[in-house]
């Protein structure tokens, strides 16, 4: 599970949503999607924190304080 990227996690999570969502799935296989599910939301939520992590420490100005930036998106063209 921790070499699978987020997008992929994301893109399987959406589909087991839709799984579940029609309904059609036997009780025992709907568990089963579920508790994969759950697995790889919380590995989402872990890889989210993780980014946020980096993101604060990559914010900090020269004496160590996290700095509040708005974030302001570039285009190719500006940067």
């Amino acid at each position: 599970m921790t070499d699978l990227k987020f997008e992929d996690c994301l893109t399987r999570l959406e589909q087991i949503v839709s799984a579940l969502e029609a309904g059609n799935l036997p009780l025992e296989e709907s568990l089963k999607v579920f508790e994969e599910g759950i697995t790889l939301a919380r590995h989402c939520a872990r890889y989210l924190d993780d980014a946020e992590r980096r993101i604060d420490i990559l914010v900090k100005d020269e004496g160590g304080a996290t700095v509040s930036k708005p974030f302001v998106f570039e285009t190719e063209d500006e940067a």
